[in-house]
């Protein structure tokens, strides 16, 4: 069975895994995204390619919260962007379906097609202070979208603002202000509604809390799911810290050097992960308990998405490996009902 095969089959299995679900709202298949790698010279050669994302594939239900979790450098970003077509992917189909239609590629759409659906995708971005203009005033911030995709102007638009700032937790006269007069924690919580204004069905929160103080962080993750219940979001939720993922997400994909390596339900994964990756993850997950000490499972470098090793790609980081680990690369194929890894040792023990 090819990658593209197991892939597809595997995925196919985890929608209908689901009870009692219905029609997944996107459902990503064979994405990728290849970044050029050329020489210095005068004719610049292309000589390679860097695999950011590389066969990426998996459902994503209504209401559902699936964290992206890995490495930085592993493809969690660029995965997010493809699926929102703010970067073009090399191939690969991005399947959504809005407003309970039928399944549109987003792939394979050009900018004007793209538009009308950019309204129900959207993305909360890592830094809330870059990501918002300093020259524009909160009120002008949240309601650009609105103006834009000319949903609402006038009364009509402050109304439906100030109806957006209350919900995020600021104050609707806080909307004269500008970006510098706010806290980290309130910038982000202004970055959520202006991707939020719109009431999109998916939205990709990309490192949402990351740079955000640790008591700032469980307020954000707590207004992202009441708003999540209020509003029927289904997110994306891209993150490195695996406390906050345990808290927030319902699925968890594992990322390393741009392939899903395990794809399982949050506490099926927490409390036995099949992947020897997944596995140094947790292990290097801190312990409130000082007395315990940590038993690191993780050496060694990321493998380079530019110059990947052969067979698996983690096979030189695993102490576990064997022969067939080093030729070739593992097919994602399920380990039990809603699981799924790449790895020849969790396939030989199956």
């Amino acid at each position: 069975m090819s990658d593209r095969q197991a892939h597809i089959s595997g995925e196919s299995a985890t929608a209908q895994a689901r009870p009692g679900a219905g029609e997944p709202l996107l459902s990503v298949r064979d994405l990728c995204k290849y970044f050029p790698i050329r020489n210095k010279g005068f004719l610049r050669r292309l000589i390679g390619h860097v695999k950011a994302a590389d066969q990426i594939s998996f459902d994503l239900m209504p209401g559902e919260t699936l964290g992206l979790v890995g490495e930085s450098g592993c493809g969690k970003t660029t995965t997010g962007r493809a699926i929102l077509r703010a970067i073009t992917p090399t191939r690969g189909e991005v399947l959504f379906r809005a407003n309970g239609g039928g399944a549109v590629d987003l792939a394979k759409l050009n900018r004007r097609e793209l538009t009308p659906l950019r309204r129900k995708m959207q993305m909360i971005f890592q830094d809330p202070f870059s990501s918002l203009n300093p020259r524009m005033t909160v009120r002008d911030i949240v309601g650009e979208p609105l103006v834009i995709h000319r949903l609402a102007k006038g009364s009509e638009l402050e109304d439906r603002v100030a109806e957006m700032l209350a919900m995020v937790g600021l104050k609707p006269e806080q909307g004269t202000r500008y970006p510098h007069a706010f806290s980290g924690g309130q910038r982000q919580r202004i970055g959520i509604a202006r991707a939020l204004i719109m009431r999109p069905s998916l939205v990709v929160c990309d490192e949402a809390v990351s740079a955000l103080d640790v008591s700032v962080q469980a307020q954000v993750i707590n207004l992202l799911q009441e708003l999540q219940e209020q509003l029927g979001l289904t997110y994306i939720f891209i993150a490195h810290d695996l406390s906050v993922v345990k808290h927030i997400c319902d699925r968890i994909a594992v990322m390393y050097a741009g392939r899903i390596v395990e794809l399982s339900p949050c506490r099926e994964l927490f409390e036995h992960p099949l992947h020897p990756y997944s596995r140094a993850l947790l292990s290097a997950v801190p312990n409130a308990d000082p007395t315990v000490k940590m038993n690191l499972d993780l050496t060694g470098e990321v493998a380079d998405p530019g110059n990947l090793p052969s067979g698996c790609s983690f096979h030189p980081r695993c102490s576990r490996c064997f022969a067939l680990c080093k030729e070739t690369y593992p097919a994602f194929q399920a380990s039990s009902p809603g699981r799924f890894c790449a790895c020849h040792l969790e396939q030989e023990n199956r």
